[in-house]
């Protein structure tokens, strides 16, 4: 376990515009100072509303953001309930810029790094009856022999790779590898998918909500994934979703399929964009039962083995000296990692390997891989997913 106090200093110091938030005693979040989201149809009347205190308006794809001047000290999650109107019904679609987290780590749950381990086999991949693509929303993608060959990632390698050391100390960043340790998941369960790689957060594991909103509006422009994997969230200021973020995943479509975890803060306060409606949330097990830093609650639909997960890394040697034979920050390409991060992509690709293998439209896949009355559930943790 790292300090989790310590964290939330280093991530403020990093992130100069973040701010922790905590409208209701014991439920913080952060959020961009001085920012609010606004889905692209009601920018117009956002704007007019804040016009007093707005700096500047930026259209982004799936959102503006409207920057507000500073000096106005204006609370932006008590201005976005206001603008929304306040009560249960959402007027406008208006949101504070929430952080967002990769998922072995979060500033105040538990924290755990990637190990070394041994080269892992190479999936073996049978004949399948369709393509399959799964978009995964992350850190990047490291070029690794498990997909060096393949023409989807030759088409994007340059733009989506991994970040390994940004703060140049020569140690690895707290979460590189994370998307490249993702796909190795997704490809153990899905080994002919092609896998198509947004980079959304840093190599610290941090990033904020409007990077993922312009991401899923590229896949929505786009429209070729069948299964979205996001394992990355928040806790929203008020424990609502975003209205700006759901429009986005809205906006994908009926025909696909979006998984997230449920998160790591060991509680059932809901975790977005997971506790969406329209999203798969995947809590995290250690051996059969819930791994003790794992999420859980009504809103949780599957849960997949979530502690020791080995899968496909970075190349990468650090500081640290051997000890008894063993380096512990040297990587060649394999590690073990824990995390609902790692449970989220078994799960997405179970529903892509399946929608592949018999012909399937993703949405009929994952009825089928969710379906309580083919496996066995556990309370607040929904479908059994074995490894």
């Amino acid at each position: 376990m790292f300090d989790q106090e310590a964290r939330l200093e280093r991530l403020l110091g990093r992130h100069g515009d973040a701010m922790v938030v905590e409208p209701v005693p014991g439920r913080p979040t952060l959020v961009r100072r001085d920012q609010i989201l606004v889905s692209g149809q009601d920018a117009g009347a956002a704007q007019e509303l804040v016009r007093r205190w707005c700096d500047a308006r930026q259209d982004e794809p799936g959102a503006t953001r409207l920057l507000l001047r500073p000096s106005a000290k204006v609370d932006v999650c008590e201005l976005s309930a206001q603008l929304s109107g306040g009560g249960r019904h959402r007027t406008l679609s208006v949101s504070p810029n929430h952080l967002v987290h990769g998922q072995p780590m979060w500033w105040s749950g538990p924290a755990d790094r990637p190990r070394p381990v041994a080269p892992l086999p190479v999936p073996s991949a049978a004949g399948a009856r369709r393509d399959v693509t799964v978009a995964i929303l992350d850190t990047g993608l490291a070029p690794h022999p498990w997909w060096d060959g393949a023409e989807w990632f030759r088409e994007q390698r340059d733009e989506v790779a991994e970040v390994l050391d940004a703060d140049l100390d020569l140690e690895l960043d707290a979460q590189a590898g994370h998307g490249t340790f993702i796909a190795g998941v997704v490809l153990r369960h899905a080994p002919t998918a092609a896998l198509r790689a947004r980079r959304v957060i840093g190599g610290d594991g941090v990033g904020d909500e409007l990077d993922v909103v312009r991401a899923l509006a590229w896949l929505a422009a786009w429209g070729r994934a069948d299964v979205v994997n996001i394992s990355l969230g928040c806790h929203t200021f008020d424990d609502r979703p975003s209205p700006v973020l759901a429009r986005a995943v809205g906006a994908l479509g009926r025909r696909t399929v979006v998984v997230a975890c449920a998160g790591n803060t060991a509680s059932e306060r809901p975790f977005w964009p997971a506790a969406m409606k329209a999203v798969v949330a995947v809590a995290a097990l250690d051996g059969d039962d819930r791994a003790w830093f794992s999420n859980y609650g009504w809103w949780v639909d599957a849960c997949a083995p979530g502690v020791d997960v080995a899968s496909t890394h970075v190349w990468f040697d650090g500081p640290r000296p051997s000890s008894e034979g063993a380096d512990p920050d040297r990587f060649e390409g394999y590690a073990t990692w824990s995390g609902t991060s790692f449970a989220a992509p078994a799960v997405a690709g179970r529903i892509a390997g399946l929608a592949a293998a018999e012909g399937l439209d993703a949405p009929s896949a994952a009825d089928r891989v969710l379906d309580p009355a083919r496996g066995v559930t556990l309370p607040d943790l929904g479908v059994i997913i074995s490894s």
